[in-house]
């Protein structure tokens, strides 16, 4: 059979589909369509993927780099940390991380030891930890106090060697361990962006070391960083 031009760019044009499908270019194909974005896009986002209109509209006017956390489900432990930055109107996904949140998964009226995670938006003020600052740009209160008591389980122990509190019933421009509790005790308190041991937290949500050392050097108060945080239903609700 004579092999023809047509036929041999045909035959090209099939080897290529294959070999990009084969290396994650069927994505990047797809997002030349212009697909809904999706918390993994790099296309230019006018909002926070996943977050609709009513947790949307908390983010304070303003605020230039947001934290996404996605929990999998109301009842799962198990998350994804996005961090996000505006560039003008448009949103640009930076980094993104394995997480935890609350053992028990998520809530919208967090109570003490409930074993579940806030759903909202919250502010981040302040961050320290058992280490030394490693150049963070949020004020950085560094302590003792901040290490897992050494009766708790050894792969706990470097939970808190560096943290980010979370600005939920709390004092902001304190550090992350002080106890107050504005709006009382029975609300909880003390939840904070931690280093992860593997599994779901009392309430915090947990990332590993380097995704906690970028956050630490990345987040500035002079962009008026949040936090958006829930599963994903609510999230989108």
């Amino acid at each position: 059979m004579r092999i023809t031009r047509s036929m041999r760019v045909a035959a090209v044009t099939a080897l290529g589909l294959a070999l990009l499908t084969a290396c994650g270019g069927a994505e990047e194909t797809a997002h030349a369509g212009r697909p809904t974005p999706s918390p993994s896009s790099s296309a230019p986002l006018t909002g926070i993927p996943g977050v609709g209109e009513k947790y949307a509209s908390r983010i304070p006017e303003g605020s230039r780099q947001v934290v996404a956390v996605y929990g999998r489900g109301v009842n799962s432990a198990d998350a994804t940390v996005v961090l996000y930055t505006k560039d003008g109107k448009y949103w640009e996904r930076q980094r993104s991380w394995p997480a935890h949140n609350g053992k028990k998964g998520w809530t919208t009226d967090h109570r003490e030891n409930d074993k579940r995670s806030p759903v909202g938006v919250f502010t981040l003020s302040d961050a320290g930890g058992v280490l030394a600052d490693p150049g963070s740009r949020l004020p950085y209160h560094r302590s003792a106090s901040f290490a897992a008591p050494r009766w708790w389980a050894e792969r706990y122990w470097h939970d808190f060697d560096y943290v980010i509190a979370i600005d939920y019933n709390r004092v902001r421009g304190t550090s992350p361990n002080d106890p107050t509790r504005p709006e009382g005790q029975s609300k909880g308190g003390s939840i904070w962006l931690h280093m992860d041991h593997g599994s779901g937290t009392s309430a915090c949500v947990s990332l590993s070391k380097p995704g906690m050392e970028h956050l630490l050097r990345t987040l500035d108060p002079a962009e008026k960083p949040v936090v958006v945080m829930g599963d994903k239903a609510h999230l989108a609700g």
